[in-house]
């Protein structure tokens, strides 16, 4: 089984990764906050080293490193949380439904009203796109750092700086774009939101929500918090104001390994390499004839390639190259806007790889693709 589907999570896991989770198994049974004895205390130390080493790695302060369940969680936590009081919303049309759906249920339901900026590939006609649409109430703009489907990297960097002008909240979806690209929050950006178990190769149920502490987040889930237990109003200092509920201990400790592991290989090492699997496949492709590959020589892309393959579904694709052990994504990505954006009807077929992928994997996948191309029009 050859895994090309490291844009929904990463695996394998680094060696680090699975040693602590058997260590976080072994010793940190404790409930972290929650007690005065050494095992309590000792969770609660390893937990506030994967929350420094997050914080660092940001460029943000360890309070205001907020660990959650996934990049999803932490996207509703961001935008429910600054929106709460209502105004207007700006996001793009390349986003994930797990900015989308929130931002949707929130206009459907009058709470705020919603702009949809258009994506180029010219980058400047996409900050363009989103400065036309700010208004007197705009309180914020959400938008991913790069597509989940196409790998397309957004002017993040300037749109930040287009919100810091404009005093209004900038929320990223770093889901695609950290542990590849070096992402801090000096870059522009208030709120980052971000999957543990992708890039930062931790394990799955791991998220992290970074704030610059500029704009308050009201929390959508409240309770017990280890902290002002006596009192019946939630908290208001970070993180334990968004940190309901015993903590995932082991997610929290392998995604600090998870860190650990791409800054001592090196993100541009990382980037670099599994760049280089995308461009060859990419190249590969488009020489086949028969073909879509959905990138543009004027843009910027993550490393993911997304394709079809004419005259046959995404879902046929990918269940052909299953067939064969390469595990790919083939439909929609949860991603609607992306797709309405892309005119693809029927989804995609996504390549993704990692880091332990090789380049001998991505050519017996050519090679596939090939066979799969010549039985197609035998």
């Amino acid at each position: 089984m050859i895994n090309f589907d490291n844009a929904a999570t990463t695996f394998p896991k680094p060696p680090a990764v699975r040693r602590a989770a058997a260590d976080a198994i072994m010793h940190f049974g404790g409930n972290a906050g929650r007690g005065g004895h050494e095992l309590a205390m000792r969770t609660s130390e390893a937990l506030y080293s994967a929350r420094e080493t997050a914080a660092d790695f940001f460029g943000a302060e360890p309070e205001n490193t907020v660990f959650t369940l996934n990049c999803t969680y932490a996207l509703n936590m961001a935008i429910q949380g600054v929106m709460s009081d209502g105004g207007h919303l700006i996001i793009s049309s390349m986003e994930h439904n797990s900015v989308s759906r929130p931002a949707f249920a929130l206009a459907e339901k009058k709470q705020i009203t919603l702009s949809i900026a258009e994506i180029f590939t010219d980058r400047e006609r996409t900050v363009e796109s989103f400065r036309r649409l700010i208004r007197s109430d705009t309180r914020a703009i959400v938008c991913t750092l790069a597509s989940n489907v196409t790998g397309q990297l957004l002017p993040y960097r300037e749109i930040g700086e287009l919100c810091r002008s404009s005093g209004i909240c900038f929320i990223a979806d770093g889901a695609q774009t950290c542990g590849i690209y070096d992402i801090k929050l000096s870059d522009g950006i208030n709120i980052l939101c971000t999957a543990g178990h992708k890039g930062l190769y931790g394990i799955t149920g791991t998220g992290l929500l970074v704030t610059d502490g500029e704009y308050p987040i009201k929390p959508i889930i409240q309770g017990g918090t280890g902290s002002d237990s006596l009192r019946l109003i939630q908290p208001s200092l970070l993180p334990d104001s968004l940190e309901s509920g015993t903590p995932n201990i082991i997610g929290a400790v392998t995604l600090g390994a998870g860190i650990h592991f791409v800054s001592s290989y090196g993100m541009d090492r990382i980037r670099m390499h599994e760049n280089k699997l995308c461009s060859y496949l990419a190249l590969e492709l488009e020489n086949m004839g028969g073909v879509t590959v959905y990138r543009d020589s004027a843009a910027e892309y993550a490393p993911i390639v997304s394709f079809n393959i004419s005259d046959m579904s995404s879902e046929e694709a990918a269940s052909r190259m299953a067939e064969q052990g390469f595990c790919l994504r083939a439909g929609y990505h949860c991603a609607a806007l992306a797709h309405a954006t892309l005119g693809t009807k029927g989804g995609t077929v996504r390549f993704a790889p990692s880091v332990f992928n090789t380049e001998a994997e991505v050519k017996k996948f050519v090679s596939f693709v090939k066979t799969l191309k010549n039985l197609q029009n035998s």
